[in-house]
């Protein structure tokens, strides 16, 4: 299956609101006050040095832009660690990432990114979550830059109000296979253990799963707790 039917595929399913089921927090195993302990609240990450100027302005599923590469399905779960790991609706969801050659849009022209890319909006985008806390984006597997292993930046909003921002990392022998394949630069230059944004909380930002193979593109499932 070609890319473009991949996300034509995908995009047919979901008709308004973007989202695909997603396990939650399955209460099991034992209890920490009262909570499940596999329900902890995910880390908490820095937004920079690209976080999205204008989410508001890109309320959208398909991120994808210009940009080429690896199709990339962004399913995610927003869910309540005060309401029972409940799935949290109503809420808004900002996802951005560098494409894959590394580069982020809206920034550019400076130190941290000589190329210029200001006038662009590619691969950033704002869902708000449906009754069961989900949200879906359709996008590219993202490259690497410099200093930092692959990951995918991610703002929790509600009422107005950034209640959590985070990071997602990817399994390095999901990585190993796309950034070996045409449009990307080779094998990252630091690996998920010693990226220092990842130190000591890697565990909480890896992705749930990311599945699926070149041809037909990857899927990505994480279920983000807050408060």
């Amino acid at each position: 299956m070609k890319k473009r039917d991949f996300i034509r595929k995908t995009l047919a399913g979901f008709g308004g609101i973007v989202a695909l089921p997603i396990a939650g927090c399955e209460t099991k195993g034992n209890q920490l006050n009262g909570m499940n302990e596999e329900c902890e609240i995910s880390p908490r990450e820095t937004r920079g040095p690209f976080p999205i100027k204008t989410p508001a302005e890109l309320m959208r599923a398909n991120i994808i832009g210009d940009r080429k590469g690896i199709a990339l399905v962004i399913n995610l779960k927003i869910q309540s660690q005060s309401h029972s790991c409940e799935g949290l609706a109503g809420v808004q969801v900002d996802v951005w990432h560098c494409d894959a050659e590394g580069f982020y849009s809206e920034y550019g022209g400076n130190r941290l990114q000589e190329k210029d890319l200001t006038n662009e909006h590619f691969l950033r985008g704002r869902q708000t979550t449906n009754e069961k806390g989900e949200v879906s984006f359709i996008s590219i597997f993202p490259g690497w830059y410099p200093g930092r292993a692959p990951h995918i930046h991610l703002d929790v909003v509600k009422d107005g109000e950034i209640i959590l921002t985070t990071q997602i990392a990817f399994p390095e022998e999901v990585t190993s296979e796309v950034y070996a394949s045409t449009g990307y630069k080779g094998k990252e230059d630091t690996p998920n253990e010693r990226d220092g944004i990842f130190r000591g909380s890697l565990a909480g930002n890896m992705a749930d799963s990311v599945q699926g193979n070149l041809q037909d593109g990857f899927t990505l499932t994480k279920t983000i707790t807050v408060a």
